[in-house]
């Protein structure tokens, strides 16, 4: 997760614990009824869902709360849970990719415009931003040492680039490669702290304002805020 500039892995790895804990499993269990909702309720089919068990697990989130975020979107009563992808450009140059998932689209806006609007920061045109971005799988392998055998095995795997950022190892895929990859890694004993699909910047900038961490740090703070990608240069954070 971290080291493609999703501020909520690089600046301050979120965690569930004191007052932040509620709100990161209402984050997850968010994730979770969304891909239920798109693509059924049964992991093993569902690789998105596996995903986000998957993280729901990182944070020792019950088994029983995970089959009632299941159930929020596949049972008699789901909810509709709508996911929503917005670009914004704030200071020294910033663009972002936000993405959302909420039962109530309208109020989520408001208040990310309300968020933005207070740091310097507005909305822009879908696709104004995203060119800047291309999508990939990430893998993050944490502080893990790698033997030549490992390294050989991620290669064959038919992994695009394996870098060290801020102390983790990540391994990246095409956008549609991650679910292959992941299961060779898996099946070669190499331990996945986590793994998604986001979005790297092309060209990474340096941060210039203050007021930049701030703008992220209320965003990520956003209980409808799923995750957050920006053109920051990861290095320089």
């Amino acid at each position: 997760m971290s080291g493609h500039s999703k501020w909520s892995t690089i600046k301050h790895k979120k965690g569930a614990k004191d007052a932040k804990r509620g709100k990161a499993f209402s984050k997850i269990g968010r994730m979770i009824a969304l891909a239920a909702q798109e693509g059924g309720g049964n992991p093993e089919i569902n690789f998105k869902l596996r995903l986000a068990i998957e993280k729901a697990r990182q944070v020792n989130m019950a088994q029983s709360t995970i089959k009632k975020a299941i159930d929020r979107a596949t049972g008699e009563n789901k909810e509709q849970i709508k996911e929503t992808t917005y670009e914004a450009t704030g200071p020294s140059s910033l663009a972002i990719i936000i993405k959302t998932a909420t039962d109530n689209k309208n109020r989520t806006l408001a208040e990310i415009k309300h968020i933005l609007s207070k740091n310097k920061a507005r909305l822009v045109e879908s696709g104004s931003l995203s060119w800047q971005f291309e999508q990939k799988g990430i893998l993050d392998l944490g502080t893990v040492k790698l033997s030549e055998d490992q390294e050989l095995d991620i290669i064959e795997s038919g992994a695009q680039d394996i870098q060290k950022v801020s102390g983790s190892l990540l391994v990246y895929t095409k956008y549609q490669d991650l679910q292959k990859v992941k299961e060779a890694l898996d099946q070669a004993k190499i331990k996945i702290e986590s793994a998604e699909l986001g979005f790297i910047p092309k060209n990474p900038i340096k941060p210039e304002s203050s007021k930049v961490g701030a703008l992220l740090s209320a965003l990520e703070e956003h209980e409808d805020v799923q995750e957050i990608y920006t053109n920051l240069d990861v290095l320089t954070l």
